[in-house]
């Protein structure tokens, strides 16, 4: 009888990597929004970064002639949906999905970044 091999391995973290096609917009936008800190960057010109916020890490990639897909890329989990919410009408980022709460016990929405990535958020409720 053979044993699964997954069933022993442990996985550390996983982050998103979203394409950007202004790396420097795009770190702003994160930072004033949710509060993030660029904790790491690569190349000269920069052409990639790591943000993190508590738990949370986002890695932007510099891709000049960058099209985002059309489905959401990365879903973050914050302690407050409508602060988040407001925080994106705020600074300008649109909404492509209002602020609800969802029969599967999420108070969720999806905005998009200035670059088009579309990121879905929620609070457990």
């Amino acid at each position: 009888m053979t044993s699964d091999p997954s069933s022993s391995l442990r996985l550390g973290r996983i982050a998103a990597t979203l394409g950007v096609s202004d790396i420097q917009r795009a770190c702003a936008v994160y930072q004033a929004v949710f509060g993030f800190e660029k904790v790491f960057e690569n190349g000269d010109p920069t052409g990639f970064v790591i943000l993190q916020k508590d738990g949370a890490e986002l890695h932007l990639s510099l891709q000049k002639t960058y099209k985002p897909p059309a489905f959401n890329q990365a879903h973050m989990l914050v302690s407050n949906a409508d602060a988040a919410y407001k925080a994106c009408e705020a600074h300008g980022l649109r909404i492509i999905r209002r602020l609800e709460d969802k029969d599967y016990g999420l108070r969720s929405f999806v905005f998009a970044d200035p670059d088009g990535n579309r990121i879905d958020v929620g609070q457990i409720v």
